[in-house]
């Protein structure tokens, strides 16, 4: 099956679109983290879920991360026209809280 849509493929483009779903899965990801664990469990099925909320969070947080990435890349193309190979996209604003 070929994929052919009617509109050119940019970067740009798919660089908005994969924010926009980033932007969903870190409130999915959120939301899963506030659902309350099931007092009704103990032991290592209480472990389990403890443990894939904290996995989550971590998950959640390293999204928000490369969002974070990906938004300056998209600033930056829009005020150059391109991005640059040298530029490091690792450093920001979350990744200053992310430790």
């Amino acid at each position: 099956m070929e994929f052919m849509s009617k509109s050119k493929f940019t970067t740009m483009e798919a660089a908005q679109r994969l924010m926009n779903s980033m932007e969903i899965a870190i409130n999915n990801m959120i939301d899963e983290i506030k659902k309350p664990v099931d007092p009704e469990i103990n032991g290592s099925a209480r472990k389990a879920e403890l443990q894939s909320i904290k996995q989550t969070a971590t998950d959640a947080k390293e999204l928000i991360i490369e969002r974070q990435r990906l938004e300056q890349m998209i600033k930056d193309l829009k005020e150059s026209g391109s991005i640059e190979q040298s530029k490091d996209y690792s450093g920001g604003f979350a990744e200053r809280f992310s430790k």
